[in-house]
């Protein structure tokens, strides 16, 4: 029962992930919520890590993990966040968290030599166009409506950031314990938010419910159950079908987004999502080499 009720409930959790952040940024700085955000978590993993006896690694592994946390914690939530907090609806973010798979076996085959086959380029440039056609309509706009080429641009290195620390997970550290794992990392992008938070030099919070709840359900609900559903639908029902999965969280946030907060996508805009969502599709139906690795969500 619970093996039907678990997906289901997974894409749910974890299509709120940019939500959050929309809903937040406007009562918070976005670098002083992620600072705080991701230490919580952190300390609640490294409970959860001590009670489980996992073991803390030490030299090059923690450097690793820390690295890899910098990356995928901190870089890509940190940029992510803002662009959210600067125009970027919360469903289009999404869509480019979708195609990080593709960048990380493109970034493959750039730094590592593998191969990467022809169909997954093709499905790599479908999706590249289906981008395209969702954030085009929005650039040329003006006005409220619009969105302006920096948050873009955040949004793209954020993807680039989450594909560089999915290649370092892939490594050997793969094999650690989720939450020594999870602890470590979340330390990794805690330090990256504090310094983005001392660099900005904003500490708006002003302390308004949403904000609690909202971070109350980050670490609790995105982080800890969110992060436990992947790990048990990835080891009873396989990273493939696990993958399938994540496509359905881009139309659902943008969903959530229209529905709570009257973001709006023009035909367009629909199309070009249908493209993208269908170019990840294809490119990541080519067995292990370019099956999807699953990272942390908004």
């Amino acid at each position: 029962m619970f093996g039907l009720v678990a997906p289901l409930l997974f894409v749910l959790i974890w299509s709120t992930g940019f939500i959050v952040a929309r809903a937040m940024v406007p009562h918070g700085a976005p670098e002083l919520i992620l600072a705080i955000r991701l230490s919580a978590t952190a300390l609640l993993l490294s409970g959860a890590a001590l009670y489980a006896r996992q073991r803390w690694p030490r030299g090059r592994r923690l450097a690793l993990h820390m690295a890899a946390g910098a990356m995928l914690h901190g870089f890509y939530l940190t940029l992510s966040w803002w662009a959210v907090g600067h125009g970027m609806p919360a469903g289009v973010m999404s869509l480019l968290g979708s195609l990080q798979p593709l960048m990380v076996a493109v970034v493959s085959v750039a730094l590592l030599g593998e191969r990467l086959p022809g169909r997954a380029w093709g499905g790599l440039g479908i999706a590249i166009v289906g981008v395209g056609c969702v954030l085009m309509p929005a650039i040329e706009r003006s006005g409220a409506g619009g969105i302006a080429i920096l948050p873009v641009v955040a949004g793209m290195v954020a993807v680039l950031a989450m594909a560089g620390g999915t290649l370092i997970q892939r490594g050997a550290i793969a094999g650690d314990g989720i939450a020594v794992s999870g602890a470590a990392q979340n330390m990794g992008g805690a330090l990256v938010a504090i310094a983005a938070t001392l660099l900005v030099g904003e500490y708006r919070w002003d302390g308004a419910p949403i904000l609690w709840i909202g971070l109350a359900w980050s670490v609790l609900g995105l982080s800890a159950g969110g992060l436990s559903l992947l790990v048990w639908l990835v080891r009873h029902q396989g990273a493939t079908r696990m993958s399938m999965l994540l496509l359905l969280v881009p139309p659902l946030a943008a969903i959530e987004a229209w529905l709570l907060f009257g973001e709006r996508l023009g035909a367009v805009q629909l199309v070009g999502f249908a493209l993208a969502l269908g170019g990840v599709l294809i490119g990541r139906a080519q067995g292990k080499r370019v099956e999807a690795a699953v990272v942390e969500p908004a």
